[in-house]
């Protein structure tokens, strides 16, 4: 057997993952919001990278992984993950159920695409208003040389 084990692909680099939660933190700090929570997940949705700032409330490290978690778990990001909540509320209770409880349906999961569209992982913020956690993770994932795929049609 080949060791280190070969076959796996993880999507996005410990490097990049910490680029783009460093990036986002800062563009939060720029933006003066609340303390933030970033949680960057790898392509299989493992964690990659978890920061949270100091003065954050209890829960942002569970929200910032169900926001990232749901946009890997559907393949979309958050702001469509909030349309189909609304939409079909009966499918978002059954993928809590099936999920225990791990997808966040709203703005602030960002998928991370490379320049070809293949998903790398995701990024979840938590802290602020949902917008301004979106904001800071699509603004990571540029400073990442990456693409933010927030759920919005381009």
């Amino acid at each position: 057997m080949p060791n280190p084990p070969t076959g796996f692909d993880h999507g996005l680099t410990l490097a990049a993952a910490r680029s783009i939660a460093d990036a986002a933190l800062a563009h939060g700090r720029q933006l003066g919001l609340a303390p933030l929570t970033v949680v960057v997940l790898d392509q299989a949705a493992q964690p990659k990278a978890v920061l949270r700032e100091d003065g954050c409330s209890l829960l942002r490290p569970e929200i910032a992984m169900g926001k990232a978690f749901g946009a890997m778990a559907l393949g979309f990001g958050g702001r469509e993950l909030a349309r189909r909540a609304a939409k079909m509320p009966g499918f978002m209770n059954a993928l809590s159920d099936l999920s225990g409880g791990r997808a966040v349906p709203v703005p602030g999961g960002v998928l991370v695409r490379d320049a070809a569209g293949t998903v790398l992982g995701a990024v979840g913020i938590s802290g602020d208003a949902s917008e301004k956690d979106e904001a800071c993770a699509v603004a990571g994932i540029a400073a990442a040389g990456l693409v933010a795929d927030t759920g919005d049609p381009e």
